[in-house]
């Protein structure tokens, strides 16, 4: 297949997907209680044959403005992800239309659960159930469970619930300091040399530093609001306890320990994006990377871990410029991969808490996958000259529509 030839075919993939519809999309309410929630499911035809017959999986969005439009566009989203993790699953996203800070949350979230638990796979349908995205708080686990008298349907739980707690043990940003790793290596770079920047220090962004610092890689710059903006350690060794505090989200002890290394500091959480640098991982927000600023990055590979820090536009100025990006749905699969795990495994709830065994499953399943499919993608990428994120696109496109 020559570069036109795969335009060719990835048009027609594209096209094909764009004209798909989901297998169920679905508003739950109730007015009496003040429960309003959505959930869709895509694409559960990939999934036949595997554990997971006919089921669809995401997360479940909480918050005061989600909309059935929206958790429509991210469960089609969770389709193309799971299929370029090279998972047997469909996409699926719920959302619930509330603050989950208010007085009265718990009572009306167990509700949401209730009115959706005809369509649970652990019921006879296709959706696959709950777990973490944006407003997702500690507790809602038990309540999910508690309400549904099962632990079969909610992902991402502690270890003594059968779970593999992927947001505590950074399982997504395993995934994405994974891709950063192969991109290196696909490059015969060695990772002992390469420093990176981490925009964004939530879950994801503190398990990016702490698993691409234990592969080698020298933190050199990290910027959040929380931490008031850029700080940049250049050259200077990056002191443990701050790699500690970062890892585990301690925000205060990171300040507190940032002001008394005294490093160099901007108050612009933004600066971090032009910053000369081997890798920079954008680990917050949508669109931060566009037309208008991609000229400016210095950075030789962008490893996406937010979700879309980059828009298409950017996506092409920057492999003008010779940065490698690896794109969200090929990089930040970790989460989904462990909740496959959390749902397929044969592991004991006591042999889970006393060895980590899902968790363990997890991860070395996060490796596996996304090394071979970031590897597959440059491969492609490079022998036709092509963006990477089109070759992996094409990649998941082609798993989706069995072609």
């Amino acid at each position: 297949m020559n570069k036109e030839e795969f335009y060719k075919e990835l048009y027609e993939l594209e096209n094909k997907f764009k004209n798909m519809q989901p297998e169920l999309e679905l508003t739950v309410r109730e007015p009496k209680s003040k429960v309003e929630g959505y959930v869709v499911v895509w694409n559960t035809d990939i999934s036949v044959g595997g554990k997971l017959e006919r089921c669809g999986k995401g997360g479940t969005r909480i918050t005061a403005e989600v909309s059935l439009a929206e958790v429509k566009m991210l469960a089609r989203k969770m389709a193309l992800k799971n299929a370029a993790a090279g998972l047997p699953l469909g996409g699926a996203k719920s959302g619930m239309k509330a603050n989950p800070d208010s007085e009265d949350f718990e009572e009306r979230y167990k509700k949401f659960v209730n009115l959706c638990k005809p369509i649970l796979f652990e019921n006879g349908g296709i959706f696959g159930g709950f777990g973490f995205d944006i407003g997702a708080r500690e507790p809602h686990p038990k309540w999910a469970c508690d309400a549904l008298g099962s632990t079969k349907s909610f992902t991402g739980k502690p270890l003594e619930m059968g779970g593999t707690d992927y947001d505590k043990e950074g399982t997504a940003g395993l995934g994405v300091a994974t891709a950063a790793k192969i991109a290196l290596e696909i490059d015969k770079k060695d990772i002992q040399t390469a420093n990176f920047t981490v925009q964004g220090i939530g879950a994801m962004g503190a398990a990016v530093v702490r698993y691409f610092s234990e592969y080698g890689g020298k933190l050199f710059a990290i910027s959040d609001p929380r931490i008031n903006g850029t700080w940049i350690f250049g050259e200077k060794s990056v002191p443990t306890d701050i790699i500690k505090a970062i890892s585990i989200g301690n925000i205060d002890k990171l300040n507190e320990l940032l002001n008394l290394y005294n490093f160099e500091h901007t108050e612009n959480s933004e600066d971090i994006l032009y910053i000369k640098t081997d890798i920079l991982f954008p680990c917050a927000v949508q669109n931060v990377i566009t037309s208008k600023n991609s000229d400016k990055i210095k950075a030789r590979y962008i490893v996406e871990g937010a979700n879309s820090p980059c828009t298409p536009n950017a996506h092409r100025k920057l492999f003008k410029n010779n940065i490698t990006v690896i794109p969200d749905f090929i990089a930040n699969s970790g989460g989904i991969i462990a909740a496959y795990v959390e749902l397929t495994s044969d592991a004991s709830v006591e042999d889970n808490i006393k060895n980590k065994t899902k968790v363990k499953e997890a991860k070395k399943m996060t490796i596996d996958k996304i090394s071979k499919n970031v590897q597959e993608m440059l491969l492609m990428a490079k022998n036709l000259q092509i963006e990477p994120p089109h070759a992996g696109m094409y990649l998941a496109l082609k798993k989706i529509l069995n072609s």
